[in-house]
């Protein structure tokens, strides 16, 4: 019993011993026609080393990798006297020499006893094509991700048997997503059958993109194809055509947070008060340098507040803006009621006043305003890509107009700013104070403006100059939606952002504007009061 016991095991181990030989000399081989096939580019032309690279493609050994990458690099060298392949790296005045398989250094030459193994553009094309094959297979996601993303920029049919096996493993839907679009790309230069062509097509097809009209455009197929290659690059033109107005939409959208944002503070004051501010802009302007100044400290003092900088900010901007809104409403303009050319004139001397104030304090150039982490970057939603900024200006326009009209609707100070709208008169009659009504609510639009700065401080220049870019828009958008009323004012400035956007593809950014002012003005002719008229006595006398 024991002998046979012994009998076995010897046996087994014998066996493992002739498989450890046979794989060991399967590798020697493998190494040795590795070896051969990199050798025989020292002596090959850009046509041969074509086919040298494929054959080293399809060997499938990653261990060739360095050497592709190094011929792609221009590190691939010939020694003259034995016409022996290397990776050479400078050292000095000689040359280290590198094996192309192993990697180990294995001596040195003289720079004049080498010669550089030359490659062309098409050679590169298909170095990086048998690369990608050669790393699908690798364990890093990172790696496999930029192999298939090769593969699928320089698709070739001899990467297909390559890509075919990767997705066969792959588990990783992104990396997936590339494999499938370089498998369709490479079936479409293939011999492979007419219906997995045809399915290769509709695979393009339902990707989409402009990426995909390119690739249907350059391939080359039989004349049996292109119907089916006309019907998908047509359906794709029809799919690019509607996300392109969904992202003039998404675009009209965000110019119209901005100017709801710009003109929200200024419809308070303009309706409450008949006051054309032309200052309003420069409390934009205050508001982002607030931001500034708050980003400034924190990053000095205590950077782990960063992410927090814009929170803090928002108060900062308001009591600021606000504070200067109130000085400049007691100490000018509560003087010049019920004469507007005057107010005009001098709120637009205040706005140089404070513009030049700032250019002495902060300097006249550009400060950095930097984006917290959870307003940077973007995602993809279809074909359109949405920045979290954006978005989140949006969101907070939409919240500062809701908590507007809370306060206009639910609290003792907004019945009584209505009150003065409606009939300045009887309001001070029945006992309001409406010059400390003016005088809030000014300060109440100032202090909005700033929080408007704050928001655009992230997506602008913060400059002395930031308010004027704002000032006439937000007049429109106030005069559109009707003097002093909320709706309109959310309505006229996501109704003038859509528009711009969609105006401007055919008329550009300029003419676009003139005639975005030209309709306002046709439509204040038939509507002088705009879109939403305010009701009242006063108002309507």
């Amino acid at each position: 019993m024991f002998d046979k016991f012994v009998y076995r095991m010897a046996l087994a181990l014998v066996a493992c011993f002739c498989l450890m030989l046979v794989l060991m000399a399967t590798s020697l081989r493998a190494q040795e026609d590795a070896h051969s096939l990199i050798n025989s580019l020292g002596q090959a032309n850009f046509q041969k080393a074509g086919d040298i690279v494929q054959s080293l493609a399809k060997s499938g050994d990653p261990k060739v990798v360095p050497a592709l990458q190094a011929f792609s690099d221009g590190d691939l060298y010939v020694r003259k006297s034995d016409n022996q392949v290397f990776i050479a790296k400078s050292s000095g005045d000689m040359m280290d020499l590198l094996d192309p398989v192993s990697g180990q250094v294995v001596g040195q030459e003289g720079k004049d006893n080498l010669g550089k193994i030359k490659i062309n553009n098409n050679l590169r094309r298909a170095v990086r094509a048998a690369l990608g094959g050669l790393t699908l297979m690798s364990p890093d996601r990172a790696t496999r991700l930029e192999a298939a993303q090769s593969v699928l920029k320089a698709p070739s049919a001899d990467s297909l048997d390559a890509v075919e096996t990767a997705l066969q493993s792959e588990k990783d839907t992104d990396i997936r997503g590339v494999l499938e679009r370089a498998k369709a790309v490479a079936v479409l230069g293939s011999d492979r059958p007419i219906e997995e062509k045809k399915a290769a097509i509709e695979t393009i097809k339902n990707e989409g993109g402009r990426d995909a009209i390119g690739i249907l455009s350059s391939v080359s197929v039989d004349d049996s194809l292109k119907p089916d290659v006309t019907a998908a690059i047509a359906g794709i033109q029809d799919q690019l055509k509607f996300w392109d107005a969904v992202q003039n939409v998404w675009y009209g959208l965000s110019l119209g947070s901005v100017l709801l944002l710009a003109a929200i503070g200024l419809a308070i004051t303009f309706g409450v008060m008949g006051i054309i501010n032309m200052a309003h802009g420069e409390m934009v302007m205050l508001g982002a340098y607030s931001t500034f100044v708050v980003q400034s400290i924190i990053r000095t003092s205590y950077p782990e507040l960063f992410d927090w900088s814009l929170a803090i900010a928002l108060p900062v901007a308001f009591i600021v803006t606000g504070a200067v809104g109130l000085v400049i409403e007691r100490g000018v303009i509560r003087f010049l009621y019920g004469r507007p050319l005057e107010t005009l004139l001098a709120t637009w001397g205040i706005s140089l006043i404070l513009q030049q104030a700032v250019r002495s304090i902060f300097g006249p150039t550009n400060q950095e305003v930097g984006n917290p982490s959870w307003m940077s970057g973007s995602f993809d939603l279809g074909y359109l890509s949405i920045t979290w900024n954006r978005l989140w200006i949006i969101v907070f326009s939409l919240g500062v107009f809701v908590a507007l009209l809370l306060l206009l609707k639910r609290s003792a100070f907004g019945l009584q700013m209505r009150a003065v709208t409606q009939n300045r008169r009887m309001a001070s009659s029945m006992g309001i104070r409406t010059s400390w009504v003016d005088a809030f609510t000014f300060a109440l639009g100032s202090g909005i403006a700033g929080m408007a700065g704050v928001a655009l401080s992230q997506i602008d220049n913060v400059s002395p100059n930031l308010g004027q870019s704002y000032i006439i828009d937000s007049f429109m958008v106030v005069v559109f939606g009707g003097v002093g009323n909320l709706w309109g004012t959310l309505v006229g400035a996501f109704s003038l952002g859509i528009l711009n956007k969609f105006l401007e593809p055919y008329a550009g950014a300029v003419l676009g504007k003139i005639l975005v002012l030209v309709l306002i003005i046709l439509f204040i002719q038939k509507r002088p009061r705009g879109l939403f008229a305010l009701k009242g006595r006063a108002v309507e006398a």
